[in-house]
């Protein structure tokens, strides 16, 4: 066999592999190297960590895993009932936990004039923290040009500004203790567009945005930034989603027959990304991650394949059922 030949056998031989373990694998290969090999989440022991939208859903689990490493925990949301839930689900299974270790704190991320009061208090409690996760958020189903525009500055309030308020005051405070960690729930809707979540999207995009900017401007300090981004993920979040109306909420709930990842294995990989201080971790079944692969390395592949396949099979592979009107050409 000559080189040429040997050479391009390899490489077949490689692109085939490459593709058979994207399609094995839930989660990016980064990540999915960090599980196997990388630091465990019980690294975290010890640790403080504030979680915003944590009475439910991905927030909810990152606590549970995060309290099975031994992590003291600020849980943070507007539904106080719900956030004592968490908090006994979380001292059930937390290592070594004592109710001490778990601060309930009951607030509303966008009224960002009392951001500054909360983290005080957080301060007061502990006396430092060490990981700030944003997770408070809301997703959306709509017609892009159906949407009003008070529904885009709703999103950008909750899923943007007050993500970046209180990321600026954790950094101030970094800066000063000279290390600290802030983790977003972002989506792979912020990695590449999906359809009919035009004021999501943006936001997402908003969102990495804003924190690769941060990434790059601390680079050489020992302040960590982390993007978690989900696909569908098994949680109340369609019910809550905004629609292309003002006030209006989506209202109909993830079927058990969905085929989404579960919130337990969402949580869990959030918390390895955490404990390894990953840049960036994508999640979600096959096969959306090789086809978020292609998107980002082979653009004009994606391109095609959206053509050809059309929005609404996008949708299906989002959602599994098409569950709203779709305004077609």
């Amino acid at each position: 066999m000559g080189v040429c030949t040997f050479i391009v056998v390899a490489a077949v031989v490689f692109i085939v592999l490459y593709i058979i373990t994207l399609l094995l694998v839930d989660c990016d290969l980064g990540l999915a190297f960090a599980t196997k090999v990388g630091k465990k989440i019980d690294t975290l022991n010890g640790k403080v960590v504030w979680i915003t939208g944590a009475s439910s859903g991905i927030g909810e689990h990152i606590a549970l895993a995060l309290a099975r490493g031994g992590a003291k925990l600020i849980l943070s949301a507007r539904r106080l009932n719900e956030l004592q839930r968490v908090k006994e689900s979380c001292l059930a299974t937390g290592k070594n936990l004592t109710d001490e270790d778990i601060l309930v704190l009951q607030m509303d991320v966008t009224a960002v004039d009392k951001l500054e009061f909360h983290f005080q208090k957080v301060i007061e409690h502990f006396g430092k923290l060490d990981i700030l996760v944003n997770n408070a958020g809301r997703s959306q189903r709509a017609n892009w040009e159906e949407i009003e525009l008070d529904v885009d500055r709703q999103m950008f309030d909750l899923n943007v500004f007050a993500v970046v308020a209180l990321s600026r005051i954790a950094v101030r405070y970094f800066q000063k203790k000279k290390e600290g960690h802030i983790v977003v729930t972002s989506s792979l809707a912020g990695v590449k567009a999906v359809p009919f979540s035009g004021s999501y999207t943006g936001a997402k995009y908003a969102i990495h945005g804003y924190f690769d900017a941060l990434r790059t401007e601390k680079m050489a300090s020992n302040i960590t930034v982390t993007l978690l981004c989900p696909g569908p993920v098994f949680s109340n979040f369609l019910a809550e989603s905004f629609t292309e109306k003002t006030g209006e909420k989506f209202g109909k709930s993830v079927e058990a027959t969905d085929r989404r990842m579960t919130g337990e294995r969402c949580g869990y990989l959030c918390a390895v990304a955490i404990a390894n201080k990953l840049g960036e971790a994508w999640m979600a079944l096959s096969p959306i991650i090789p086809f978020y692969y292609i998107s980002v390395y082979y653009p004009n592949i994606r391109y095609l394949l959206l053509r050809f396949l059309g929005a609404r099979y996008f949708l299906k592979m989002r959602d599994s059922q098409v569950r709203m009107d779709i305004n077609d050409i």
